[in-house]
């Protein structure tokens, strides 16, 4: 067994793990060697105080960084056991990876690393092509193997109320004008390594629109670029909802995303029924499942796109100083 992981393994998995999604591509995560240990954290100064006050979505974008973390680390055939929270008195770290029995990576961990760097969220339009039973299936499979469970609504009464539940939490979102600016903050015009490029942030809202855009300052839709008018839309749950269940889900998060990605299909991530208490009680009534959602998604084949930027690895990496 590995005596710990070195500065090299170390700044090869960060490398995929920052392509990992979160709010407004605020990348809140910073990674360090502890004795030996890679270890995984919020970063405090990348809070979102406004739009995520009590840190669910820095929880939940860490937890997705750690399933990259932890599937990089798998190809490279020094995969790790992983311990959530370990200290209690420093509860911004996420994670401590150490070194587990070096093995060979198996065939899902190598599908689902490839497609790291093909994942990004698709806020176009997608086209009406139905998604396979077995593309579901594999989503669904995705979510239990982290430990967390994928409803896919089924009909037009499932969608509908769950569209309702959404356009209303982002109406509540949307009269508050701390939330509004701080949006507008992470909107970039110019290249950037963060934030949402307005390139990237999707057609403009329309009062058609059976699910709610969050306004990027994306373009106007050309005529007849509706958004599909039967979506399949997931909602992804944990069993609680307090810090640990929020790493948990982000990690399950990533997995089905991922696992979309290698079946050929786009997701784009409607988290404002999760934002907002209320919304998210009502959604969880109206799904009748035990335990607390975390993310919807609206899932279908979309047109090409690409990732949006990310920071130098260099900016999120905390490196032991060298004496001179």
């Amino acid at each position: 067994m590995t005596i710990g992981f070195t500065v090299e393994q170390l700044r090869a998995a960060a490398i995929d793990a920052v392509r990992a999604p979160s709010l407004h591509n605020t990348q809140p995560w910073r990674f360090r060697l502890r004795d030996g240990a890679i270890e995984l954290s919020v970063d405090p100064l990348r809070r979102l105080p406004a739009t995520d006050p009590n840190g669910w979505g820095a929880r939940i974008a860490c937890g997705a960084a750690l399933f990259n973390l932890r599937l990089a680390l798998a190809v490279a055939g020094t995969p790790a056991t992983v311990r959530l929270r370990p200290y209690p008195a420093e509860p911004d770290v996420v994670a401590r990876l150490v070194p587990d029995l070096p093995r060979r990576p198996t065939p899902t961990e190598q599908s689902l690393y490839a497609a790291i760097d093909r994942r990004f969220s698709n806020r176009a339009p997608f086209w009406p092509d139905p998604v396979p039973a077995d593309a579901r299936w594999r989503l669904g499979e995705a979510a239990r193997a982290e430990q967390c469970w994928l409803e896919l609504l089924i009909g037009n009464s499932a969608v509908n109320a769950l569209a309702e539940i959404a356009r209303s939490a982002h109406r509540v979102l949307e009269r508050d004008p701390a939330y509004v600016a701080e949006r507008a903050e992470w909107i970039r015009s110019e290249p950037a390594p963060d934030g949402v490029p307005a390139t990237a942030g999707g057609p403009q809202s329309e009062p058609q629109d059976l699910l709610p855009q969050r306004g990027f300052g994306g373009r106007n839709r050309a005529p007849g670029r509706d958004f599909e008018p039967e979506p399949l839309v997931a909602v992804l749950g944990s069993a609680g909802n307090t810090a640990m269940d929020q790493i948990i889900a982000g990690q399950a998060l990533q997995r089905v995303l991922l696992t979309a990605t290698d079946a050929g299909l786009s997701v784009s991530m409607i988290s404002q029924p999760i934002e907002v208490p209320g919304a998210r009680e009502a959604l969880r009534l109206s799904l009748g499942r035990f335990g607390t959602p975390q993310m919807v998604m609206r899932i279908g084949y979309g047109q090409p796109g690409r990732p949006t930027p990310r920071r130098s690895v260099d900016e999120v990496l905390d490196l032991p100083v060298v004496p001179a």
